[in-house]
C-alpha cells in the first residue's frame, strides 16, 4: 500500500476545524476557551469531554481518549488511519494523492483503477438520482415510491435512482464522460452478451429498476441493488451489482455507513433482509439497522457487525423463507459471540409495512420484547415435529443438538441445552451427549479489539514536564533542541516519547503540525499527548525547561559515576580497565561539577 505524505496529512488537519468536525457528530458547548460535551466514548452525566480550538485536539478526563480530528475520526466512526484522512479529505475538497514505497507501479495501477471505479460509481448513483427526481420516465417509479411512503426527502437521504428501462442508456452516458468499454464491464454497471468474446456487444445490467446505492462503511459508492417496479415473469425482483474489485456481497452491511454509531450507542443491531425495511425504518427514527446483501449473514458480516455490537435482533419476515433465512444466519452470528434474538412479525407483514402501520413506539416494543433465538427456534421445531415418534424425537433432539455445538459462550451454552432437554423431557447430561466436544469455529475465533485504548502509562514527571513544555512553547523546545538531547535521553528511563516529541517536525504554534505528528502515535500515546496540550504552561517556560533538562543531566550524570565507581571495585581487573574507569570517573566529576547546582525544586533522583 501507499503511504499519505506528511505535508497532505498536515493540510487536511489545517483544513479540518475540530470543533466543526465534532459539533457535526453532537452538540458542543462553550466552556471558557473550549468546548464540551458529554463524552461520547463511555457513560457519564457530567460533561468531561473537551475540545480544544487553539490546540485543535480533544480530550476526554474521564476515559483518558484524546487525540487530534483524525483520532477521533477513527474511534467515533470505527475506521482507520487512511480511511480517516481521505473521509476528512472529502470532507473539505483535497485530493489525497498516495506515495509508493519502493517504486510499486503494480500497486499505483490497482490505487488508480480503484479510484477511477470509485468515481464511476459516485456519477452513476448521480445519474440514477436525478433521472428519479426529474425524468418523466421515472414518474412510476416516483409514484410506487410514494405508495410506499417513500417521499422526496427519502429519495434525496437515501439517493435513490431509477435505471431507464433501455439496453444502452447508462452505456451512452458513461462513454460519453470518457469511461471505457474495459472500466465499465470491470464495475459491473453493464455487462457483455458474450463473456468469452471480448468484442461481444455490451449493454446495460440495470434497466426499469429503482435503484439502491450500496455504499462502504465509509460512505463511498460500491455497488448497486435494482428493484423492479412490478414482478415479471423470469426476472428477479431484486437485482445486485455482481463482485468487482470494489464489491463483495458477503463483506457489506447495507445502512451501515448512516447507522453505525446508533449501533454502538445501543449494542444492539436490528437486522432486516431488504432496504426498503432499513429505509423506512431509519427514517421512523429506529437507527440502529442494518441488512445483509441477500439474507442470511456471512461470518465476514457478522465479525464486521461484531466491531460495533454485542446484540443482533433478527427482523426477517413472518413466511418460511424468513425462518429459514434467520436460521442459516445463526452460524455466523453465534461464530462471533453475538446474542441473537428474534422479532416475530404477524403473518402478511414486514418491518416497512409494520412500522408505517403502527409507528415507532410499538415497533420499538416487539424489539425490546423480541424472543431469544434459541426460546423462538426449539418452539418452532418442537410444534413441526411429531414428539411422540421415538425416531422423530431422537432426529429432532439431534438437530438441536447440533446447532448448540456452535455456541461458543461456555455459560450460554449451559442455558440453552438446559432449555432444549427440558422441552425434550430428557435430562441435560443426556441431551449433553449429543454435544459436539468443542463448538464450531473455536480454532479461528479471535478475542475482539477493545474498541478505544486508553491514555498510556505517564512517564516520570521530570519527562512529562519536558514533554508539555516542548509541546506548547517554540522557546522550551528551541532550548532543548540546542543541547545533545539525544545522547543523554537515550540514557534516561521513561524518556521515549520525549525523544518522538524532539526528533519530529512540529511547531507548537502550529495546530496543523501537531495534529500531524499525533496521526505517527499510537492510541494511548495520543491520549496522553492531548491530556498535555490542555494543560497550562508553567510561566516563563524557557527557565523552567532549563531547570528540569539540567535535573536529568544531574541524574544521568549521577547514574554514569556510581556505575563507574563500583565496577571499579571488581576483583580481576586489568590494568587498562582500572585506568579507564579512573578517567570515566575524573571526567563524571569534573562535568557534574561544572553543572550549575540544583534548586530543591528540580533535584531528581538518581
Amino acid at each position: 500500500m501507499g503511504t499519505i505524505p506528511s505535508e497532505t496529512i498536515e493540510q487536511i488537519a489545517a483544513a479540518n476545524d475540530i470543533v466543526e468536525v465534532i459539533g457535526s457528530y453532537f452538540p458542543l458547548k462553550r466552556a471558557g476557551a473550549n468546548y464540551k460535551a458529554l463524552c461520547p466514548f463511555h457513560q457519564e452525566k457530567t460533561p468531561s469531554f473537551t475540545v480544544s480550538p487553539g490546540r485543535q485536539t480533544f480530550h476526554c478526563f474521564g476515559c483518558g481518549v484524546g487525540g487530534s480530528v483524525f483520532r477521533f475520526v477513527m474511534d467515533y466512526e470505527h475506521v482507520d488511519f487512511p480511511s480517516a484522512v481521505r473521509k476528512l479529505a472529502a470532507r473539505v475538497g483535497i485530493t489525497v494523492v498516495e506515495t509508493s514505497r519502493g517504486g510499486a507501479a503494480e500497486e499505483d495501477q490497482q490505487r488508480e483503477a480503484r479510484r477511477l471505479l470509485l468515481k464511476l460509481h459516485a456519477e452513476a448513483a448521480e445519474w440514477f438520482h436525478n433521472n428519479l427526481m426529474k425524468a418523466q420516465f421515472a414518474a412510476p417509479a416516483r409514484d410506487y415510491l410514494e405508495q410506499r411512503g417513500i417521499h422526496g426527502q427519502i429519495i434525496k437521504n437515501w439517493q435513490l435512482g431509477f435505471a431507464p428501462d433501455r439496453w444502452d442508456a447508462l452505456l451512452k452516458w458513461a462513454l460519453d464522460r470518457g469511461y471505457t468499454r474495459p472500466q465499465l464491464l470491470q464495475s459491473g454497471l453493464v455487462k457483455s452478451r458474450d463473456e468469452s468474446d471480448t468484442r461481444s456487444e455490451i449493454y446495460d445490467r440495470f434497466r426499469g429498476r429503482i435503484m439502491f446505492p450500496i455504499h462502504n462503511d465509509v460512505g463511498e459508492v460500491i455497488a448497486f441493488s435494482g428493484r423492479l417496479l412490478k414482478d415479471e415473469e423470469g426476472a428477479a425482483k431484486y437485482l445486485n451489482s455482481p463482485e468487482t474489485p470494489l464489491f463483495r456481497k458477503g463483506n457489506v452491511l447495507f445502512g451501515l455507513h448512516k447507522s453505525k454509531r446508533a449501533l454502538i450507542e445501543a449494542n444492539s443491531a436490528i437486522v432486516c433482509e431488504g432496504q426498503i425495511d432499513l429505509i423506512s425504518l431509519f427514517e421512523a427514527g429506529i437507527t440502529n439497522v442494518v441488512a445483509p446483501q441477500g439474507t442470511a449473514f456471512t461470518e465476514n458480516q457478522a465479525r464486521i457487525l461484531k466491531r460495533f455490537v454485542d446484540e443482533v435482533v433478527l427482523c426477517f419476515d413472518s413466511d418460511t423463507a424468513g425462518a429459514k433465512a434467520a436460521e442459516r444466519s445463526l452460524d455466523a452470528l453465534l461464530q462471533n459471540d453475538l446474542i441473537v434474538r428474534v422479532v416475530e412479525l404477524p403473518r402478511g407483514e414486514d418491518p416497512d409495512s409494520l412500522v408505517r402501520r403502527e409507528g415507532k413506539e410499538k415497533f420499538e416494543n416487539r424489539v425490546t420484547s423480541a424472543q431469544d433465538f434459541f426460546d423462538y427456534w426449539i418452539e418452532r421445531e418442537m410444534q413441526a415435529t411429531d414428539v411422540s415418534s421415538l425416531g422423530a424425537k431422537l432426529q429432532l433432539a439431534r438437530r438441536l443438538a447440533e446447532t448448540i455445538s456452535r455456541v461458543h459462550d461456555s455459560l450460554m451454552r449451559g442455558e440453552v441445552v438446559n432449555k432444549a432437554s427440558a422441552r425434550l423431557g430428557v435430562s441435560p447430561a443426556d441431551f449433553g451427549t449429543l454435544l459436539s466436544t468443542r463448538p464450531r469455529g473455536t480454532a479461528s475465533s479471535e478475542a475482539p479489539e477493545s474498541a478505544h485504548a486508553q491514555a498510556g502509562p505517564r512517564p516520570r514527571h521530570d519527562i512529562a514536564m519536558l514533554c508539555l513544555l516542548a509541546l506548547r512553547d517554540e522557546a522550551a523546545r528551541s532550548v532543548l533542541l540546542a543541547q545533545n538531547w539525544r545522547e543523554t535521553l537515550e540514557q534516561v528511563p521513561d524518556a521515549e516519547i520525549l525523544i518522538r516529541i524532539l526528533q519530529s517536525e512540529l511547531h507548537p504554534d502550529d495546530p496543523a503540525s501537531l495534529s500531524a505528528f499525533m496521526a505517527s502515535l499510537s492510541p494511548g500515546e495520543e491520549a496522553l499527548v492531548s491530556a498535555w496540550l490542555l494543560q497550562k504552561v508553567p510561566a516563563d517556560a524557557e527557565t523552567m525547561v532549563e531547570k528540569w533538562w539540567l535535573g536529568i543531566r544531574h541524574a544521568m550524570l549521577r547514574r554514569r559515576l556510581a556505575a563507574a565507581q563500583n565496577r571499579i571495585k571488581l576483583p580481576e581487573l586489568s590494568t587498562g580497565d582500572i585506568v579507564n574507569l579512573q578517567k570515566q570517573i575524573l571526567d563524571l566529576t569534573q562535568e557534574l561539577h561544572q553543572l550549575p547546582k540544583l534548586s530543591s525544586a528540580t533535584k531528581i533522583d538518581s
